[in-house]
């Protein structure tokens, strides 16, 4: 049976007993991640400051579960516009730079406000 390990990282966490990701064998699956500034519940202004804290989390996440962005099979993403969605993009291909290996990606549009949020799937053989 594959052991289950909460991973956590400095800087971001929840409010109650849930850890920000959790893997069990080769897969890691996080909870949702908002972009909080590090260490903080305060939400930058701007989806490029929002854009660089979420990757900055999933990063952190990945090397604390010993992966890389090599390993992520999936991320989505959570806006409430084709202009927050649109602002992803330079991040996005800053990680993944080569068109023929890119994860799947997905971006829920709608709800309030002007915060954007991501949640993740990797797999990380041994």
């Amino acid at each position: 049976m594959a052991h289950r390990r909460s991973i956590h990282i400095e800087g971001l966490s929840h409010l109650t007993a849930i850890p920000v990701a959790s893997r069990i064998g080769p897969l890691l699956v996080s909870s949702v991640i908002m972009p909080f500034n590090p260490g903080t519940r305060d939400v930058p202004a701007g989806y490029a400051a929002q854009y660089t804290n979420l990757f900055r989390h999933i990063g952190a996440m990945l090397t604390a579960a010993g992966g890389d962005w090599g390993d992520v099979a999936k991320i989505e993403f959570w806006a409430a516009s084709a202009d927050a969605r649109a602002a992803c993009d330079a991040f996005w291909v800053e990680k993944f730079p080569d068109p023929e290996s890119r994860p799947a990606r997905h971006t829920h549009l709608g709800g309030g406000g002007d915060v954007v949020s991501a949640s993740f799937l990797a797999y990380m053989a041994d």
